[in-house]
């Protein structure tokens, strides 16, 4: 169960990551309430997932799954760039991500 919490957190930290863009420095009123409402419940669904997961690996696959989802919805909903090296990095974090997976006792 700590995974499928970790995982909603990781979803919920793309959902900030995201939002910022759409603050305009916090100046504009419902996507800060988006962002900064995204980013308490990414933090308190990592807080419990950590309760189960050692939190060197709980932090790091959180941080994973955030950048690895804010860099596919920018390349995908964004327009953002898509070149190979951009797309071997993240697919190295992926990785990473799958190996802290499997190498959790949990």
């Amino acid at each position: 169960m700590a995974w499928i919490i970790l995982f909603g957190a990781g979803l919920m930290e793309v959902g900030w990551a995201i939002g910022l863009k759409y603050t305009d420095g916090f100046t504009r009123l419902w996507p800060s309430v988006f962002t900064l409402v995204s980013a308490a419940v990414s933090l308190f669904l990592l807080s419990l997932a950590a309760r189960d997961l050692p939190i060197g690996t709980a932090y790091a696959v959180w941080a994973g799954i955030g950048m690895v989802g804010a860099v596919a919805v920018g390349i995908f909903a964004l327009g953002e760039p898509a070149d190979a090296l951009r797309l071997v990095s993240i697919a190295l974090i992926g990785v990473g991500i799958v190996g802290l997976k499997v190498a959790t006792p949990h």
